[in-house]
């Protein structure tokens, strides 16, 4: 488990399944963890093509950088498995704290600039398709 302090700090209300609230304290990434996780996350939980049991290694990274207020001691760092089942109630919780974790640590995720990225790639690899097709059909043998 990390034992260096959480860089950054905030409280961070997660909506529970039950319709509650719980509040989490959320934090930025050091630079390195940051690097792993940015480059792997998205790719590791891609359906059919990711690696669930990698994904889940950099969910428990990611939550490692999450903590539970505790009254009267430190708040305590969610680390370990078991740590993140006894203090995240719920499954669709779980993913809320993850994706409160992307946006507090991901630029590129503030204020619309996903959308951005994520317009410029599609237009990129559309043209990469209609690319390979017309190179394709150029090697294709003609039709009667």
């Amino acid at each position: 488990m990390n034992h260096l302090p959480l860089l950054q700090p905030k409280e961070q209300p997660i909506k529970l399944m039950d319709g509650s609230e719980k509040i989490f304290i959320i934090s930025k990434f050091s630079a390195t963890a940051g690097r792993e996780i940015v480059t792997q996350y998205p790719l590791t939980a891609a359906p059919k093509i990711g690696d669930y049991k990698t994904n889940e290694a950099l969910m428990i990274k990611i939550l490692s950088h999450v903590a539970v207020p505790i009254a009267g001691a430190d708040p305590l760092r969610l680390g370990s498995l078991d740590l993140i089942n006894n203090h995240v109630p719920d499954y669709e919780a779980l993913i809320r704290i993850e994706w409160a974790m992307m946006e507090y640590n991901c630029s590129f995720f503030a204020k619309g600039a996903l959308s951005h990225y994520l317009d410029q790639f599609s237009g990129k690899f559309q043209a990469l398709i209609t690319q390979m097709l017309t190179q394709l059909r150029a090697q294709s043998p003609a039709k009667d």
